[in-house]
């Protein structure tokens, strides 16, 4: 079993460097956003993303100065995200605590989000880090772009498979990718490389997502509720098969639980044993462990070093519980 320990050996000092910084960014003398940035500061994940940036500037030559602010930008991005994801989704929890618009209130999310969006963009202003503005907007673009994607065939209830890898391309990938492409600008190599590295996030992100999204089903016990997708309407890859593979009468049973039933937990486990008797969850997992493969092949063919060597860990940890 991977730990992030092992994952977080090479960069250690850094981490401790980008949280310290980080929290230095975050910190506010106006009482409700030190309030509420204090609240998020203690719901703080893995930083796997923080962690790309780190790591990829490591392989790419070392980790500087604009390297800090890359990783700070990414992670202010994410952070935004993650509390106006929790108003789009009306969700109370985030990482077993209140969301911030479950305490405070969906106004204050919105605005708390704007906030931190826009300390990442003046932070990257301030010190003249266009390319870095460049590569991290172009990512805001994708992830707005999948998300509304996602909820216009949520409505209509067509998705294909081609349109789901487009939608979890842009609305996971690109900020995957932007990482990768961000901690190899802020090491100053050429744009080849930098183009490079943002291919194999995307490939990354593309395994990280189809994870996620097999996770809904069940492949393995995280205590996470199972059916999410299914409750919002969300057909992802293991369905996207099955219902591929189901009779026409099948088909439509099926389409009318997501439209009318998707709230009853009985009709949802009907739908899960639905996809893993048609061999969706197999399915998807062949599709994600290609991606992984295409991302760790092209990760091995980088120079050798201890950061090549924790980002390959890292690559195996993002699908390590699907396996």
């Amino acid at each position: 079993m991977i730990s992030l320990a092992d994952i977080q050996a090479p960069i250690a000092t850094e981490i401790q460097e980008f949280e310290k910084r980080f929290h230095q960014v975050m910190e506010s003398d106006f009482s409700l956003l030190n309030q509420t940035t204090k609240y998020l500061l203690k719901q703080k994940g893995k930083q796997m993303r923080p962690m790309l940036v780190l790591l990829t500037a490591g392989i790419q030559g070392g980790v500087t100065e604009k390297t800090y602010r890359g990783a700070t930008l990414i992670e202010l991005l994410h952070t935004a995200t993650l509390v106006h994801d929790d108003v789009v989704d009306n969700a109370a929890y985030r990482r077993n605590s209140f969301s911030i618009n479950a305490v405070w209130k969906n106004k204050v999310a919105v605005l708390l989000g704007d906030h931190l969006l826009t300390k990442g963009l003046l932070l990257s202003v301030a010190h003249k880090d266009y390319d870095l503005l460049e590569i991290v907007s172009e990512a805001v673009k994708e992830m707005s772009e999948g998300e509304l994607l996602q909820i216009e065939k949520a409505k209509q209830l067509n998705m294909t498979e081609s349109v789901y890898f487009e939608i979890i391309r842009k609305k996971t990938a690109s900020l995957i990718a932007a990482c990768f492409a961000v901690g190899a600008c802020s090491a100053g190599v050429p744009t080849n490389q930098i183009e490079k590295m943002h291919s194999i996030g995307e490939k990354v992100g593309m395994a990280f997502q189809i994870r996620d999204d097999l996770l809904d089903y069940g492949t393995h016990d995280i205590g996470k509720p199972l059916g999410m997708d299914i409750r919002e309407k969300k057909i992802t890859l293991p369905l996207i098969c099955a219902l591929k593979k189901a009779s026409w009468w099948d088909r439509q049973k099926v389409l009318h639980i997501l439209r009318n039933h998707g709230h009853k937990s009985k009709k949802v486990a009907q739908v899960i044993e639905f996809v893993k008797s048609l061999g969706g969850i197999s399915y998807a997992q062949k599709v994600m462990n290609n991606y992984y493969k295409e991302a760790f092949t092209a990760c091995q063919a980088l120079e050798d070093s201890v950061y090549k060597k924790a980002l390959s860990l890292l690559i195996q940890y993002t699908i390590e519980r699907c396996k």
